[in-house]
Order: structure tokens, then C-alpha cells, then sequence
């Protein structure tokens, strides 16, 4: 009985050695299976929606799978297409925009061309573009600012800032999609604004119920009797404007669809308040609540913490430069180029920095001193004079710069330009001219604006600014001014002709 060998059952599909066949398991995985049809159809058999071509119902869709346009229709159009052909195809995009772009520019300058015939037309506007890539191009690599505080004419007393969008309590952030044409904006209340820059017309965005929230990642508050605080301190907008970050006193960062404005996704892990939030990694360093992030072209990132540090982040290196302020708390941030930025502190001054040097180059103190009643009428009407400080830097205040007025609460440069702006609540906000070879800060004039300017955004091609304003500072209670408007506001300035451009 021992001696007997009992032959074991093989499966039809299984060779005498005793492994599959090799084709038998290349088709028993379905990752190779060769009709492409049919594992996409897998893939969409995941996705519920009442109706393919309405762009509101891909909020059934996770997050991974959000991808540019109507997926559908770009999926069955460019389905069969190879690499060099989708570059090709988009690059002939971006020439048309261009070309688009050329056209509306030189409509804009009067420049009707009836007297010219088509092929000189086509040759001035193939210059046109080729001058526009070729400072765009110097423009992305740093090489190249614009020359923008010099061609600033200062408005006329009708041109002041118009209110744009109305929010119930102080507004805490702004900010303006690439293309200058949407803008967004968060107040105390929990109110996230999405508006339209020209016409003013605002839509606001939703949050989710309590179950939907739980769903999507967010984290019941550690007491339960308490309720997920929607007080937002910042937002910020992706470079193709299709999501919106925000973060808050709830401790979470929550991603937007701006597209249909909807909540998407949250992302637990902060043991404080989220004040700011920017597109870059999360590193470790400062002894103190991170208070402002700004992030320009190559991988760094500049944060201010309430340890008097300024901090530049190199993120594939893993390293930091730590800048020390010399006496007071660094309350914001923003770069000017790779290698300079500025700050503002809450003693009212603004500082300039650089990479070379770990101590200011260059600071103006008392840039938003508090005034007397004298001085506030004169700001109301015609604003500081120019040129307003003394040798060492010091604009010349009538009153102490300690009180919460003075704090310089918003920082802001016009990318790839030497135009500055810097917001307190003392009455107005102060334009700066960047000189990096002289390495100073010389001031332009001021623009009256009744509130704590809590947010400032330059548009990107210098015509105007934004400024989110209330009647309390964005972080705190410390001051208030009853007479301040809750809301975001629009300064446009106006361009002279001349050099637009420094190598």
C-alpha cells in the first residue's frame, strides 16, 4: 500500500514539468491583452455618470483620473496618436495662440495695416511672435526682467480702487489664474469666490456635508463635539487654473475643481492651522508656525515662520539657507527673482534679500507708518509725495510704526519685473521700484485703500493690481477699521511706452 504512487490530477491548461503554458498565461492576464478597446472599456465601466458629455458629473470621478478637456472626445480623437505627433500637434496650438495673441496686440496699438499687402502683414507678425518667444523664453529661464516700474504712471484721483467682489467678513487671500482673466478669493467666514476680473461677477464655492467631506479624505476633528471650521487663511491656483488649494484652521488642505467648483480632495496630516500653501513639497525646519510660501521657476521655496527666520528651500538637494530678520517677526514673503526676494516685517518695514548674504541688502523702515489725521487726509486725497526717505532708508513717519496699522501684512512682485507692492492698514498701499545693481528699494507713490490689505496680486502683464482688504488682519483680531469695506478691490495702472525689457 505504501509503495503505491497516487498520480495526481492535472489541469488541462498545465504541461507535464508542471507550469502553465506560456501563451495560456499571457492570455489568463488581462495586461496583455491586446485589444485596447477593451481594457479601456474595463476602465470606464468604473465610472458612473448619468450623462458622458457634461463635464459637472466628473465629480463621480476620482482625482487620479481627472485629466485635461472632455476626456471622452480626446481619447476617441487622438486615441491612435504617437508621441512626435501629439508634440507636433500641440505645438502648432501654441504657435496659433501666439499668433492670436500677436494680432490682438497690434489691434490694441492701432495698427491697422490697410496699407500693407497680406505678405507683409504675415512677415510683421511672424516678427511679432518671434520677439514674443524669444522673451518669454529669456523671461522663464530668468534671464531677462521687465522693465516696469519706470513706465508706471501714477492715477489720476477718479482712477482708485474700484470693489470688485463683497465678502461678509476680512478677506484673507487672492489670488489670479495665469491668464489674468479669473481670480479667486477667501475670507474669515469660510467663502471661496471665484470671479471674473473684468465684469466682477462672482460665484461661490460649496463645501460638502459632513459625510462627503469624510469621503473624501478629511479627518473628524479631534473633538467631537466641534464642527470642521471653514475659516480659510490662503488659497492658491494651479498654472492651468483647473484646481484650487486652499488651507485653513481646520488643519486640512482641500483641493477645488474650478471647472465646476466643486470639492475634490483632502489631504490630512498638518497638526496646526494651514496659513499658507503654494504647489511644492512639505520640508522641515522652522521652530514656528509657517506663515507665508511663495514659489517661483526652479525647484526652491521660500517660507517666513513666526521663528524670525526666512528660509530657502532646495528641494532635489534637501537643503535650506536661513535668513535671520535683524529685530522684529517677518509677517510675509514673495520672490523677485531666483536669487532675491523681498519680505515685510511687523515693525512696518520692508526688507530686500539675496542669496549672496544672510542679512538684509537693503531695508526701508517705517514703510507704513501710522499718520495723523493731517497726514491721512493728505494720503486720502493725493497720497505721499515720491521719494518720501531719508539716506538710511527711513521713510520719514509722524507716529510710532508699532501699532497694528503699520505691520507690512502683504508683500507682492510683478513677476519677472522690478515692480514691487506692499500692503498694511495705515491707509494705503506703497509701490516700490526693485533696483537689483544698486541693491535698493526706491519708492513710486502710494494708492489710498481704506482696510488691512490682508492679500496683494499683481496681474501678470503689469496692467493692474489686486488687494484682498477687511477690517481685521488676516491672522489675528489685533486692530480693527469699521470703516473698511470687506472685499477684494482693482487698481489699474496704466504703462508708458519705453524699454520693456533688461538683460
Amino acid at each position: 500500500m505504501n509503495n503505491k504512487k497516487i498520480a495526481k490530477k492535472k489541469p488541462l491548461n498545465q504541461s507535464k514539468s508542471g507550469k502553465k503554458p506560456r501563451a495560456a498565461a499571457l492570455e489568463a492576464d488581462s495586461f496583455f491583452l491586446y485589444d485596447k478597446k477593451k481594457r479601456r472599456r474595463n476602465l470606464d465601466e468604473e465610472i458612473e455618470s448619468d450623462d458622458s458629455d457634461n463635464d459637472d458629473e466628473e465629480k463621480k470621478v476620482p482625482f487620479s483620473k481627472y485629466k485635461k478637456g472632455n476626456d471622452g472626445e480626446e481619447d476617441s480623437e487622438f486615441e491612435d496618436e504617437t508621441v512626435d505627433e501629439k508634440r507636433l500637434r500641440l505645438s502648432k496650438k501654441f504657435l496659433e495662440d501666439r499668433v492670436k495673441r500677436a494680432e490682438r496686440d497690434r489691434e490694441e496699438a492701432g495698427e491697422d495695416g490697410s496699407d500693407e499687402d497680406e505678405e507683409e502683414k504675415a512677415g510683421r507678425r511672424d516678427s511679432m511672435v518671434a520677439a514674443m518667444l524669444q522673451n518669454e523664453q529669456l523671461e522663464d529661464s530668468g534671464r531677462a526682467r521687465r522693465v516696469i516700474a519706470s513706465r508706471v504712471r501714477k492715477p489720476e484721483s477718479p482712477d482708485a480702487f474700484r470693489l470688485l467682489v463683497r465678502h461678509r467678513q476680512s478677506v484673507t487671500a487672492v489670488a489670479l489664474s495665469d491668464d489674468d482673466l479669473k481670480g479667486f478669493s477667501a475670507s474669515k467666514d469660510g467663502t471661496i469666490t471665484q470671479w471674473d476680473v473684468e465684469k466682477g461677477k462672482g460665484e461661490k464655492y460649496i463645501w460638502p456635508e459632513k459625510e462627503t467631506m469624510s469621503s473624501h479624505g478629511a479627518k473628524n476633528p479631534q473633538n467631537p463635539s466641534t464642527k470642521w471650521s471653514k475659516h480659510v487663511l490662503d488659497i492658491a491656483v494651479s498654472s492651468d487654473g483647473r484646481y484650487l488649494a486652499t488651507g485653513g484652521l481646520d488643519r486640512h488642505v482641500h483641493l477645488w475643481d474650478t471647472r465646476v467648483r466643486q470639492h475634490i480632495q483632502a489631504f490630512p496630516g498638518h497638526r496646526g492651522p494651514v496659513s499658507y500653501r503654494a504647489y511644492m513639497d512639505t520640508l522641515f525646519g522652522h521652530q514656528g508656525e509657517v506663515l507665508t510660501i511663495d514659489c517661483l521657476r526652479k525647484e526652491r521655496l521660500l517660507t517666513v515662520g513666526r521663528d524670525r527666520t526666512m528660509r530657502l528651500w532646495k528641494v532635489p538637494e534637501e537643503s535650506q539657507l536661513v535668513f535671520r530678520a535683524p529685530a522684529a517677526n517677518l509677517e510675509c514673503c514673495c520672490f523677485i527673482s531666483n536669487d532675491e526676494f523681498l519680505s515685510g516685517s511687523d515693525d512696518g518695514s520692508v526688507e530686500l534679500w539675496n542669496t549672496l548674504r544672510k542679512k538684509p541688502a537693503y531695508i526701508v523702515k517705517n514703510a507704513h507708518s501710522t499718520f495723523s489725521p493731517i497726514d491721512e487726509a493728505s494720503v486720502k486725497d493725493d497720497g505721499l509725495p515720491n521719494g518720501d526717505i531719508a539716506e538710511n532708508g527711513n521713510v520719514k513717519a509722524t507716529s510710532s510704526s508699532s501699532s497694528a496699522l503699520s505691520w507690512v501684512s502683504a508683500v507682492t512682485v510683478c513677476r519677472n519685473s522690478d515692480l514691487a507692492a506692499s500692503g498694511a492698514g495705515n491707509g494705503a498701499v506703497r509701490l516700490w521700484a526693485i533696483d537689483s545693481d544698486s541693491k535698493k528699494i526706491q519708492p513710486l507713490f502710494d494708492l489710498p485703500l481704506v482696510g488691512f490689505v490682508n492679500s496683494l496680486a499683481f496681474a501678470k502683464s503689469g496692467r493692474f493690481l489686486v488687494a484682498g482688504v477687511g477690517q481685521e488682519p488676516r491672522l489675528g483680531r489685533w486692530g480693527q477699521i469699521p470703516a473698511a469695506r470687506n472685499g477684494v478691490v482693482l487698481q489699474s495702472l496704466k504703462l508708458l511706452e519705453g524699454k520693456s525689457h533688461q538683460l
